[in-house]
């Protein structure tokens, strides 16, 4: 190993891949999402990063963070996410310059393992061998043949012990989706996201009704994830045994703090691509474990996985239809599931993901 190997280069492009169907939750809708994939190089290696997001991050990626960066020593990863964190001062270290930092710093940790020919997980120190995976979409734009069968096909064809839906577009039809729901998934554990669609009223009168008709476990953003005051409220008066989570619109570790001292939630979210990358994930993990709190990992499965087997108090991760399917089709390694968890591949360097590039073209953003 030599001692110091300088990042040459940082590239970045975005690329927009509609969905299978359209998709929507209690406050968004969509039927497109845009992939952002960053290449850094180094010793003759390429670390591969990503995030989701926006076409205009290539341009902060490729400019302002790259110049940050640039001929910095690939083995030190936490210096080139400090230069990143005060290039983006002035403009504001939240939302795009975050997820724009997740991508670089995930890519300069695939980086530095593909320069010492190590899984990342290795290089990070594994505290487990598996990930618990819980299956998510259940889209509110869903019909119930729609919602039963992507449901059941976690249960039955992944092993899911834990199951995801959203509500809130409708509340008046949220009770009949949620049993539709159950039904489909027997005794595994069902989950709700309202994505913050609900009325601290609304909340706390589904949130029996949730428990009650199916038993449902987990409340994901009863209300806004802005309100801690309404989390802590609906946390403190939500029957047993619903859990409230939030976070994963967190982008610094300040974020994660107030959420954690205020006691607003039962688990805390956190999401690898807009917390600052791996680097951000892992002070998240330990602000977690100094407040006896879980964390679970909100969405983008093959950029988790090796950092969440690293996290000792990691609850579980999420395997979100959207990004699972974007994965699963342009990244080569991307993670399968197997009794209801994923496995990092320690025969294979770094994260084990190769981008599909000629597979992705069709989708490329122009200019």
């Amino acid at each position: 190993m030599r001692a110091d190997t300088p990042i040459e280069s940082v590239s970045a492009r975005a690329y927009k891949i509609p969905t299978d169907a359209p998709e929507a939750d209690g406050t968004f809708a969509w039927t497109e999402t845009t992939l952002i994939t960053v290449h850094a190089q180094a010793g003759g290696q390429t670390g591969f990063g990503y995030t989701y997001g926006h076409a205009c991050q290539t341009s902060l990626i490729e400019t302002m963070l790259m110049k940050a960066i640039k001929g910095r020593d690939a083995m030190d990863v936490e210096g080139a996410w400090s230069s990143m964190q005060r290039a983006v001062r002035n403009i504001g270290r939240d939302g795009i310059a975050a997820m724009c930092i997740a991508a670089i710093d995930i890519a300069l940790w695939d980086l530095k393992a593909h320069l010492l020919d190590l899984p990342l997980v290795t290089l990070l120190g594994a505290t487990r061998d598996e990930v618990p995976i819980y299956g998510s979409g259940g889209f509110t734009s869903y019909n119930d043949d729609q919602l039963t069968e992507q449901l059941r096909g976690w249960v039955e064809r992944d092993g899911c012990r834990f199951v995801k839906m959203k509500v809130g577009s409708e509340p008046e039809r949220d009770p009949h989706r949620v049993a539709v729901a159950k039904q489909a998934i027997g005794d595994r554990d069902l989950f709700v996201d309202a994505n913050g669609a609900y009325s601290i009223r609304q909340a706390l009168t589904f949130s029996h009704a949730f428990v009650s008709e199916a038993g449902v476990t987990w409340f994901e953003e009863p209300v806004s994830s802005d309100d801690l005051d309404g989390l802590l409220f609906v946390r403190e008066h939500a029957p047993n045994p619903m859990e409230v989570a939030a976070g994963e619109y967190g982008y610094d570790l300040d974020y994660f703090r107030r959420m954690l001292t205020h006691e607003a939630v039962d688990v805390q979210q956190a999401n690898i691509t807009r917390c600052a990358g791996i680097t951000g994930f892992l002070r998240v993990a330990a602000v977690c474990d100094a407040h006896h709190t879980g964390l679970s990992a909100h969405c983008a499965p093959s950029a988790h996985l090796h950092a969440a087997c690293a996290v000792p108090g990691l609850r579980h991760l999420e395997w979100f239809h959207d990004h699972v399917r974007i994965e699963h089709m342009l990244f080569d390694g991307a993670p399968v599931p197997r009794d209801g968890a994923v496995r990092p591949d320690l025969f294979r360097p770094g994260l084990g993901l190769v981008f599909k590039a000629q597979n992705a073209e069709r989708f490329a953003e122009k200019g």
